[in-house]
């Protein structure tokens, strides 16, 4: 049955569902039986071709049937599911009995069918459901982490790079504790966000996606009572590693040797926990650019039409950011408790974890979100250079610190206590600053040097900085 988006429970199918459409395919229930469906698959190709007698090798043209299940698996078809799930009240089962019936179709030419028709009880054979459903989780993360996740970060980082490498030079008040402190570049600000990101993007990326298929409670049980003289652990490894278009099909994940009836989830707190260290660097940053926003650092560019407050007509509100901000607070909530409880399970089972897996989609949904208001935020900005040149003008007590920081290199007593004496908490001039330096007792090429200096081009290393980022 179809809802209107406005009456989702949640906004991310409601409000926000178009804004989703590349990441529900793989994270929404469609996209875990759509897994499901190719590790059942995959396994009973893998078991025609491991030499059991009463097992022969698929034709090709029953591969070919097999995998475009797979390849062609529609919303009907989870749907098809679903309603046999009514009946089983077994999700898993209801996957393998829907499979069963797709080698039974009557679209199938005679040949086909019955050559799978021998082959029905292979399917799911010395499986546990935790086999199919680690399996699709983790295949569901690696899609989602290849193909949204990452793009995505990558998108705010290069234009956060750009962003560095354009305003590299451009003069900008820090602001330590909220007080005016050494100048920086408005470039150099944006290269510290670049390099942390790339960390935590790297850290993301390298995350090892690992699955079992090892039976009941990892000790391939059932496996060697129906075949006790076969390899199963290495024939598991093949299908968990192999590549999908390789000649017998695997599922390109990393293998996990031990397991009870559950995976461990040690990957996925990893990974979430990684995602979540990327979001809060995305929470100071979003809540940096507002504040310059605040401060006239930033203008935002106008969209006709767009209208900032029901009541002032004036206001041209930062509301991407503080989405963003939002919906990265949201997202790792429940990364937070995902990462927390996955990896805790009662001795060899308990279900807790199967509930809240089903929401590894709304901490990616809320990510995902968050990340594309964050881009479209900065796509608005425009610096505001008069503002930025004004602020640094009236700051000239920024040069406290390298007028005192000459004078104690040649030696004068009681530098710092000097400059505090004249300038902290106090509005200080160019003239007074520039007559304190003439008054020094230091040579007169340090004090031509001094006098030149002005809070815009007090700026260190800051613009080489960011343009090496």
């Amino acid at each position: 049955m179809n809802f209107p988006t406005v009456t989702a429970l949640s906004p991310l199918d409601g409000r926000y569902a178009a804004k989703l459409q590349t990441l529900r395919p793989l994270m929404s229930e469609q996209g875990y039986l759509h897994r499901r469906v190719q590790v059942e698959i995959v396994w009973l190709i893998a078991l025609s071709d491991s030499g059991m007698p009463q097992f022969k090798r698929l034709s090709s043209g029953a591969r070919k049937y097999l995998m475009n299940r797979v390849e062609q698996f529609s919303t009907d078809d989870a749907l098809a599911i679903k309603e046999i799930e009514k009946t089983t009240n077994h999700d898993v089962k209801a996957v393998e009995y829907w499979i069963k019936a797709q080698c039974q179709s009557n679209e199938l030419n005679a040949e086909i069918k019955t050559e799978l028709a021998q082959c029905l009880e292979f399917i799911h054979f010395a499986c546990t459901s935790e086999d199919i459903n680690n399996t699709s989780h983790a295949l569901q993360l690696q899609a989602a982490r290849q193909h949204v996740l990452l793009p995505c970060i990558d998108e705010v980082i290069q234009f956060l790079r750009d962003m560095a490498h354009q305003y590299a030079d451009v003069p900008m008040m820090s602001r330590t504790h909220g007080q005016t402190a050494s100048p920086t570049t408005v470039g150099k600000e944006v290269a510290n966000v670049v390099v942390r990101l790339d960390r935590a993007r790297e850290n993301i990326a390298k995350v090892k996606i690992l699955a079992k298929m090892n039976g009941a409670v990892g000790n391939y049980n059932a496996h060697l009572s129906a075949r006790h003289d076969f390899d199963w652990e290495n024939f598991s490894r093949r299908v968990v590693e192999f590549a999908p278009d390789s000649l017998t099909p695997g599922l390109g994940l990393h293998f996990q040797p031990y397991s009870i009836q559950i995976e461990p989830h040690d990957y996925m707190a990893e990974l979430f926990d990684a995602i979540a260290r990327t979001n809060t660097i995305l929470i100071d940053w979003s809540r940096d650019v507002w504040g310059y926003v605040s401060l006239g650092y930033f203008k935002q560019k106008l969209k006709a039409g767009e209208i900032g407050s029901s009541t002032m007509p004036h206001k041209v509100n930062p509301i991407d950011f503080e989405n963003a901000e939002g919906n990265l607070g949201l997202a790792n909530a429940v990364l937070k408790h995902l990462s927390e409880k996955l990896p805790i399970s009662r001795w060899q089972r308990d279900l807790t974890d199967s509930t809240v897996l089903r929401n590894m989609g709304v901490a990616l949904g809320y990510t995902v979100l968050a990340y594309q208001s964050l881009s479209i935020g900065l796509h608005k900005l425009e610096i505001n250079h008069e503002t930025l040149a004004a602020d640094l003008n009236e700051a000239w007590e920024v040069l406290a610190e390298p007028i005192q920081t000459v004078m104690r290199r040649y030696g004068v007593q009681g530098a710092y206590e000097q400059l505090k004496e004249v300038t902290r908490g106090k509005t200080v001039t160019p003239k007074a600053m520039q007559d304190l330096i003439r008054s020094l007792s230091i040579p007169t090429e340090e004090k031509d040097r001094l006098l030149a200096l002005t809070p815009a081009t007090y700026i260190g290393m800051a613009a080489q900085l960011a343009k090496r980022v």
